[in-house]
């Protein structure tokens, strides 16, 4: 086998109609097995709690959450900021494995932008439910009117509207135009005319001549380059909701590069996840092997080094700078109220991955996945302490006061989950959760290399 169909994690001997039928097969001639069914089930129940909760919030309105007058922000702000950072990543670890021809993109890069679509779409309701009145969330939208009752440009909420519809836009173009192959695989393969009739209608008509292939070549690696500086400058307008203000701690101009790579840090974290799933639910050991945790498992080591420098930045610009209240909230960091929460951070976005340097554990399925899911909870308890450190304890000590989350802070965190699973499960039942296609390019490619 050639060098580059070892990168790609080729298994030896593989064919072309092989690994088409390991991804499609499951979809077209077997049905859900049991587990699947359960999961789905679940995953349903806490969709349409979901919508219970959403329902109750617009009737009892945001009292309901733990928001107090200093802490304005609270769990809304802090499920935002993560859910976007996991979606910004899913489209951006797809381009940038695309512009730099890594190989083993092929087995990663459909439900990693499936991803992207659905936790960017959950992402952009927690802004909406933490209005204090979501049913006039319109208003974010520049919309013409005769009343001239335009957005105000200076306020955050309208820098992540605009920020998060451009961005939901382009991943779902940019996952569709990757489908589209693929789609044409499922028509010709599926038995029952209704299910040729809907993939052939989504496929576009495609017959894989080398005029199409081209065409779609090229645009494909023009909007892959057009992704990374607007997942950059999407994630940078997130970090900017913080800079921008004037409160003590988050008056750093590291936050925008900060944020982007928090933003890829657990979104990879989150597609390790998936894949140790999709790899054992979907009986895809064929497809996505042991190299490729072996690679993610460098890159989520890489991100660890990096968020551990940029924590380090932060303390020492804070002593550095000299300012009192930006010395206190470090203080407050390290020793306050939120103190165990701060260095459970640590542990998991610095620490724990640090057992990657190891080659057995980064191909250890059990061991990667417990990584990546400390790596998630740490990232969520960044987000989260972002917000609580600095507003529980701003300039002025009498406006100084805990955060105390409720049950309906949780139930709506815990639902959100429940809503990304249904998407998902629906998905891998729908369309390949593999991009047949670019894997069959590196067969492709290896048999070239042998001849």
């Amino acid at each position: 086998m050639s060098a580059a169909a070892q990168d790609a994690g080729l298994p030896l001997g593989a064919s072309y109609d092989g690994m088409i039928g390991i991804v499609a097969d499951p979809m077209l001639q077997h049905r859900p097995g049991r587990h699947y069914r359960i999961a789905l089930g679940l995953a349903f129940l806490a969709t349409l709690s979901f919508i219970g909760l959403v329902t109750w919030l617009f009737v009892a309105g945001i009292g309901i959450y733990g928001n107090n007058a200093t802490v304005v922000w609270g769990f809304p702000i802090a499920n935002y900021v993560w859910w976007i950072g996991i979606g910004n990543a899913g489209t951006l670890i797809s381009a940038l494995l695309l512009l730099t021809r890594q190989p083993w993109r092929a087995s990663i890069n459909r439900f990693a932008e499936a991803m992207t679509l659905f936790a960017a779409s959950i992402a952009g309701l927690f802004p909406i439910l933490h209005l204090g009145r979501p049913y006039r969330a319109y208003w974010l939208a520049p919309y013409p009117n005769t009343m001239e009752l335009w957005p105000q440009w200076r306020s955050a909420l309208v820098w992540d509207f605009a920020a998060i519809a451009v961005y939901i836009l382009f991943s779902l173009l940019f996952w569709y135009l990757g489908l589209i192959p693929d789609l044409a695989t499922m028509r010709d393969r599926a038995r029952s005319r209704r299910a040729r009739l809907v993939y052939g209608v989504l496929a576009f008509g495609w017959r894989g001549s080398a005029r199409h292939w081209q065409r779609h070549d090229a645009v494909y690696r023009a909007m892959a380059a057009l992704a990374v500086p607007l997942v950059v400058s999407v994630h940078s307008v997130v970090g900017l909701d913080f800079a921008a203000s004037l409160m003590p701690g988050w008056q750093e101009s590291i936050f925008p590069p900060y944020f982007v790579v928090g933003a890829l840090f657990s979104g990879f974290a989150m597609v390790v996840t998936l894949a140790v799933i999709l790899r054992w639910g979907l009986g895809l050991q064929a497809v996505i092997t042991e190299r490729h945790f072996d690679a993610m498992g460098k890159i989520l080591l890489a991100g660890a080094i990096v968020m551990g420098m940029s924590y380090a930045t932060e303390w020492f610009l804070a002593w550095y700078g000299g300012e009192r209240a930006e010395r206190e909230v470090l203080h407050f960091e390290f020793t306050g109220p939120y103190a165990p929460l701060y260095w459970t951070m640590l542990a998991c976005n610095v620490a724990v991955p640090q057992l990657l340097w190891f080659r057995r554990l980064r191909t250890g399925l059990l061991a990667t996945f417990l990584i990546a899911v400390a790596i998630n909870i740490g990232m969520w308890l960044e987000r989260v302490l972002i917000i609580w450190n600095t507003l529980s304890h701003g300039y002025l000590p009498s406006m100084r006061r805990l955060f105390q989350p409720t049950f309906w802070d949780w139930a709506t965190l815990a639902t959100s989950f429940g809503v990304f699973v249904f998407l998902f499960l629906c998905f891998v039942r729908l369309v390949p959760a593999v991009a047949m296609h670019d894997v069959n390019k590196r067969l492709h490619d290896e048999q070239a290399g042998r001849a």
